[in-house]
């Protein structure tokens, strides 16, 4: 586990070095002059390299100089003495962008091994294994992916990182992934199959570094090694649309990201996300949420542990409807699914209570129940989850909009029948802060502004508080969890 804070790196590379001779043998003694963060030769080394701030220090022996020592010793301290240690996000920052073009999933900027290389991966809690295409021999190229011409695949190479290493067969971690693979040398494979079209990646497992960055005062850069899969052969929705740069599993399992970094000691375990109607939202390692969230416990089958949670009811603007059933709560999914009789009560209960006319929609389109908007504001029917706990799960977000002639807009209640699993998808978070809380089991939500575009411009969001995509032809469902084969083998 490495920190490097600012201050830090500030005095490292303010020292001075001076060579002292040995006494007799001619030696020579290398020493360090350290030098104080508020120093003068700090401060003229800080200003000669044009980057200020540095006239904004306090004066030495000032009461704003003692101040600013004892603030500094007061946050160390702190680090140091608390019981948890501090949330982490992506060295590249805390962001998430949901990406129409690239399947509507949400996705962050990753820094990956020595040197550092960045990649643009989606995040999604409904599998566990990150992996990057890597040394490829079947990988999306950027000639594929026509509706994002500028984006660029970045690729993996454990040569080009003096700090990645291959997970051998015989390693404890490839021996509890049940590979079936033998020798001493031979590296460890994975295979991940994901439901949504014949979707899947395969390759090895590698060890490298990966970076974070501290969300406190002190923004200090960590770098965690990670155990993650070299992605050689992708499919399926891989290979146009949908994370053409790699993948970032969330899940419960011991290869996801967040249990390496909770058991390698980094952060609590338990992370945050949010999603922002702009399509901006935020990821958080080590947030356990705040006192004023709802919550619910996660309903988890130990054999295959997911993010599901259990639903007891559900009102449809005045309509209320008895439920009892388990959902999985999946980033890695656009929209929202549920299987009968769920669907049917659900989206005809809405249907009852719309008065615009109904629109028939492409049939490429998954959504059974659209409209045309009336002019000026459609009343479109609230919808709420009551969870188990008992706290209701607000959909602030229950349809989404789209042109189809000049000035005509037409939207869809945005829940689509499911097969076999009932489905949370990242439509019906929209407007949360989302907590994983693993350590204590639960789920926790809140209401939040993420944005500044948001907080700044709510002119720009209209005033009928709906879900405005402009649907690019084929809406992708998203990574939707499904059988898994070879080293992480599971099934929903």
């Amino acid at each position: 586990m490495r920190f490097l804070s600012f201050p830090l790196l500030l005095l490292l590379l303010s020292a001075v070095a001076v060579f002292i001779a040995g006494d007799g043998a001619g030696a020579a003694i290398l020493g360090l002059d350290l030098h104080h963060r508020f120093s003068p030769t700090v401060r003229h080394w800080f200003d000669s390299r044009g980057f200020g701030g540095a006239s904004g220090w306090p004066e030495n022996g000032t009461a704003e100089y003692y101040a600013a020592l004892a603030a500094h010793d007061r946050a160390l301290h702190g680090r140091s003495l608390s019981s948890s240690p501090p949330d982490l996000t992506f060295s590249e920052g805390n962001v998430t962008i949901r990406i129409t073009s690239l399947s509507f999933l949400h996705y962050a900027m990753v820094t990956v091994g020595t040197p550092g290389a960045t990649f643009l991966v989606a995040l999604d809690t409904g599998s566990d294994l990150f992996w990057l295409p890597c040394d490829c021999y079947g990988c999306a190229s950027s000639s594929s992916l026509n509706s994002m011409p500028d984006f660029q695949v970045s690729l993996y190479s454990p040569n080009a990182s003096v700090t990645s290493h291959a997970v051998p067969c015989n390693s404890n971690f490839c021996e509890q992934q049940k590979t079936g693979c033998s020798g001493v040398t031979s590296s460890c494979p994975y295979k991940v199959v994901y439901v949504s079209n014949d979707t899947s990646s395969s390759g090895i497992f590698v060890e490298d570094v990966m970076f974070f960055r501290t969300e406190d005062t002190q923004s200090e850069i960590v770098e965690a090694r990670i155990i993650f899969g070299c992605g050689q052969d992708q499919t399926g929705a891989f290979l146009e649309h949908a994370a053409p740069n790699g993948l970032l599993g969330l899940g419960m399992e011991k290869v996801s990201v967040p249990s390496i970094l909770s058991s390698a000691g980094f952060t609590s375990n338990s992370f945050s996300m949010c999603f922002g109607h702009d399509d901006i939202g935020r990821i958080s390692f080590g947030d356990k949420g705040s006192l004023d969230q709802d919550e619910t416990p996660f309903n988890v089958d130990q054999l295959h542990p997911k993010y599901n949670i259990n639903i007891i009811g559900m009102l449809v603007g005045n309509s209320a409807i008895d439920a009892d059933f388990s959902a999985l709560v999946d980033t890695g999914t656009s929209f929202t699914y549920f299987i009968e009789p769920i669907y049917s009560q659900l989206s005809k209960a809405f249907h009852e209570q719309v008065q615009d006319k109904q629109y028939t929609t492409d049939s490429k389109i998954p959504f059974e129940y659209c409209y045309i908007m009336s002019s000026g504001t459609s009343n479109v029917p609230t919808v709420t989850l009551t969870t188990s706990s008992g706290s209701p799960f607000p959909v602030n977000y229950p349809i989404i909009a789209f042109p189809v002639q000049a000035n005509e807009l037409a939207y869809c209640f945005a829940v689509a029948k499911g097969d076999k699993l009932n489905i949370i998808g990242q439509n019906f978070l929209t407007g949360l802060q989302v907590v994983f809380d693993r350590e204590r089991m639960i789920l926790g939500w809140k209401k939040v502004m993420m944005s500044k575009i948001q907080a700044l411009f709510p002119q720009l969001l209209g005033t009928h508080h709906l879900l405005i995509l402009v649907l690019p032809g084929l809406i992708s469902t998203g990574l939707r969890p499904g059988r898994r084969r070879g080293a992480i083998t599971k099934s929903p």
